[in-house]
């Protein structure tokens, strides 16, 4: 194992002073990847390549399936660098590295783990197999791998004792007249990756709204991208709009059924999924952005649109004079949940 880290890095040392990928080739390997079945990675790769593969003369991608996409949406950046290698590896040198073996990838600081054997009949990277017998795509310098799923970046580490689970059933909990929010230490990072991403507003807000709040719950944040939020907004409840008192990673969100209605902080105002064409929809938003951050108490997803509000919110609205009223303990004690 010893010295296939070291070939690693004498590799990539060697590769610094090699010239970055074209992109014709890339354009080449999207063409080729979409005509392999693999769409959704073919128009991503076209989408990040010019930040991605800047930084490597050299790349083999491991390239999720259509089907994963459907099912986990569409990736972070640095979940895509994680299935990007900075170095040429054939099928041949991947199967003569041993168990254990750990490959770099553009994610800074974290590396895949081969976990199949010599006896295995296919190859597996954190558990995840190779779904092609030989390359998608391969010109000596990019080389691109059919993989079952997205990859998991915390594969192997030990999951902290006492940490939560997503907690799919929602509830609204008021104190004292006021809603409870998380302290707000425990949103720094998520306003820089709201921040980083182009959902400065939503970050803006997230800060704003949280002073004087200690009450320590779990939340959503399905977080509207700048440019449909372009114009200061000073009503408080466009934010509260955009928040459901529970933590629902993006497995949680595909899992439930179409017409499951969740609540939200803004009075009356609810947030209804459903599917058109297998694209899961929030109020008739799509989520751009799934998983965009999350801790054990909090979750991110990002929106290209602010959620409007549907006629039967707008009338519960209307008749529900606050919080615990009759009109909004129906959608919260809904078993669903």
């Amino acid at each position: 194992m010893a010295a296939s880290l070291l070939l690693c890095l004498l590799l990539l040392s060697l590769l610094s002073f090699a010239s970055p990928l074209s992109s014709d080739t890339i354009l080449d390997a999207a063409e080729i990847l979409s005509d392999s079945g693999f769409i959704s990675m073919a128009l991503t790769l076209e989408l990040v390549s010019q930040t991605l593969t800047i930084q490597s003369p050299s790349l083999t991608i491991f390239a999720p399936t259509d089907a994963a996409f459907s099912h986990s949406g569409q990736p972070s950046l640095s979940l895509l660098q994680f299935h990007f290698c900075p170095l040429p590896l054939p099928l041949e040198s991947l199967k003569s590295l041993s168990t254990g073996t750990k490959i770099p990838t553009l994610l800074p600081g974290q590396s895949l783990i081969l976990t199949s054997s010599s006896l295995d009949d296919r190859i597996s990277l954190n558990n995840v197999k190779i779904t092609t017998g030989s390359p998608i795509y391969d010109d000596g310098a990019l080389i691109i791998f059919g993989i079952e799923k997205f990859l998991d970046p915390n594969f192997g580490v030990p999951a902290p004792v006492g940490s939560p689970h997503s907690t799919p059933r929602c509830r609204l909990s008021p104190i004292n007249g006021t809603m409870g929010f998380p302290g707000v230490s425990w949103f720094e990072a998520a306003s820089e990756s709201l921040r980083s991403n182009g959902y400065s507003i939503m970050a803006s807000f997230l800060d704003l709204q949280l002073e004087g709040f200690k009450d320590q719950i779990m939340m959503t944040i399905f977080a509207p991208v700048d440019q449909s939020m372009a114009n200061p907004i000073k009503n408080v409840s466009i934010f509260l709009r955009h928040v459901v008192p529970c933590k629902l990673l993006w497995n949680d969100l595909v899992n439930f059924d179409d017409g499951t209605v969740l609540p939200t902080y803004s009075n009356g105002f609810t947030i209804t999924i459903t599917r058109s064409d297998n694209v899961l929809m929030l109020n008739g938003v799509p989520v751009f952005f799934a998983n965009m951050y999350f801790s054990d108490s909090l979750v991110v997803h990002g929106l290209h649109e602010v959620l409007a509000a549907e006629d039967r919110a707008q009338k519960v609205e209307e008749s529900s004079p606050g919080i615990g009223s009759q009109g909004e303990e129906s959608l919260l004690e809904n078993d669903e949940f």
